[in-house]
This record gives C-alpha cells, sequence and structure tokens, in this order.
C-alpha cells in the first residue's frame, strides 16, 4: 500500500466511529471471527481497544492483521483502522 493510498483511507476512517470493541477478554477466535465477518462486508473499520484490555492495542493490530490478511491503515493510541478490500471493492484508491 503507497502512502497516497494510506492516507485516503486514513481520511475516510476520520469520520468512523469503531465498530469493535476488544475488552479484558483480549483477542479470541470468536472476534477473529467476527472482525473477518465486518471487514468483508466494510473494507474499512475503526476498533478500540478499551482500558481493560491488558495486551498492547499496537500488537493487537499487527496480530488481526497478520491473521486476517488486512493492513493496518493508522494506530493512535487505544483506536486503531483496519483495510482488506473485498471482492467486489466498494472503496476506489487513488
Amino acid at each position: 500500500m503507497t502512502s497516497k493510498q494510506r492516507a485516503y483511507l486514513r481520511s475516510l476512517g476520520n469520520e468512523l466511529e469503531p465498530v469493535f470493541q476488544i475488552g479484558k477478554g483480549g483477542l479470541s477466535e470468536e472476534i477473529l471471527n467476527q472482525l473477518d465477518a465486518v471487514l468483508e462486508a466494510r473494507e474499512l473499520i475503526k476498533v478500540r481497544v478499551l482500558k481493560s484490555c491488558l495486551d498492547d492495542p499496537g500488537a493487537l493490530a499487527d496480530e488481526i492483521a497478520a491473521e486476517l490478511g488486512c493492513d493496518v491503515v493508522q494506530k493512535i493510541g487505544r483506536i486503531f483502522l483496519l483495510y482488506r478490500p473485498a471482492e467486489e471493492p466498494r472503496i476506489q484508491l487513488p
């Protein structure tokens, strides 16, 4: 992914509210399955890691990206933005 594409996705992500929260249970297989379904439906999602989660938010984002084959577009504090194009992409990257 180029820096121009990443910047474009960040601009789209500014308007998004977090659609997923990871709490004290951490990352489980069920959460990964749900994230996979949401990524397929929306392509670009914002995820929040709650303070009750003891895992590092950056490490969680990288682990999710590796498991689901998506890109981490942005990490800010306890919030990160994930992108994976769907089979029929709705977001046209520059």
